[in-house]
């Protein structure tokens, strides 16, 4: 009942909050879009917006370590595991700016995604090759200008808790210049991990989000997009306490989805490399 209860407050106040601040987000989009192509003051109003539903919330402290890691100016492409809508709410805590990936149904949802429109999100819609195709050139573009990609790699969120395997299309985006510039270019590669673990009591949540050391990408300059994919899923997966068989245990509901950042070295100069080799996305 206590839950059904807190379910109901939660969803009422989404939508008055919405109905409050997205017309705060239309001003920002009209005072701003002038000078602001990436949408980045925009971006931060909607993560403030989207961070209000865990600061109001005092069954539900976030706790996020290591945000002085990430450095301004560099742009990654960042991938996560999905377990549930919150883990949304969480990455938007992280208050960096990227540009979510996102199933094109959200966009039609009413005032949020209208916001997310607003913000230039890039839209998917599962299955369909034209539109990976479209994603992954709207990506190209998004980091060239700056703008890192949030993608979740399985590609819906996870049914039963356990890692679901990873489609390649953000690795490939990570691996196009992986290799174009020296080593100790400033934009290298960042790990970041992000940890939002839901209890097992059904009134109280806790969630963690820590970002961590370096990757290189000389580290993953010599190995294709495949491989790439193969080797972020079986970290994640370590970290996740699975094993890599089907006989990998059950996720229990206090496990901690995961989040890894690459950035491509270049990718502020424009999107290089082979793309005669990236394999499809789909």
């Amino acid at each position: 009942m206590l839950r059904v209860l807190l379910s109901t407050l939660f969803w009422i106040f989404l939508g008055v909050s919405s109905i409050a601040l997205f017309p705060v987000a239309v001003l920002i989009w009209l005072c701003t879009a002038p000078f602001d192509p990436r949408r980045a003051i925009l971006h931060r109003f909607t993560c403030f917006w989207a961070s209000l539903y865990t600061w109001l919330n005092p069954a539900w402290p976030v706790r996020i370590d290591g945000r002085e890691r990430v450095r301004p100016g560099v742009t990654y492409v960042m991938v996560a595991n999905h377990q549930s809508f919150l883990d949304i709410l969480v990455l938007f805590r992280l208050f960096v700016h990227f540009k979510w990936v996102s199933k094109i149904e959200i966009f039609s949802v009413p005032l949020i995604g209208w916001n997310m429109s607003l913000n230039r999100y890039i839209r998917l819609k599962r299955g369909d090759r034209a539109s990976i195709r479209e994603m992954m050139t709207a990506s190209e573009e998004a980091l060239a200008g700056g703008s890192s990609i949030m993608m979740f790699p399985e590609g819906t969120r996870s049914a039963d808790g356990r890692l679901k395997p990873f489609k390649p299309g953000a690795f490939v985006l990570a691996k196009r210049d992986a290799g174009a510039a020296p080593a100790d270019r400033r934009a290298r590669a960042r790990r970041e991990r992000c940890r939002s673990a839901a209890s097992s009591s059904r009134a109280d949540i806790a969630s963690t989000s820590d970002v961590r050391e370096e990757i290189p990408p000389e580290s993953f300059a010599d190995i294709s997009a495949e491989e790439l994919t193969e080797r972020m899923h079986a970290l994640f997966a370590a970290e996740l306490g699975e094993t890599p068989d089907e006989a990998r245990p059950r996720a229990s509901a206090g496990r901690s989805p995961r989040a890894l950042a690459l950035a491509p070295p270049r990718a502020r100069d424009g999107l290089r490399g082979d793309r005669s080799r990236a394999p499809s996305p789909a």
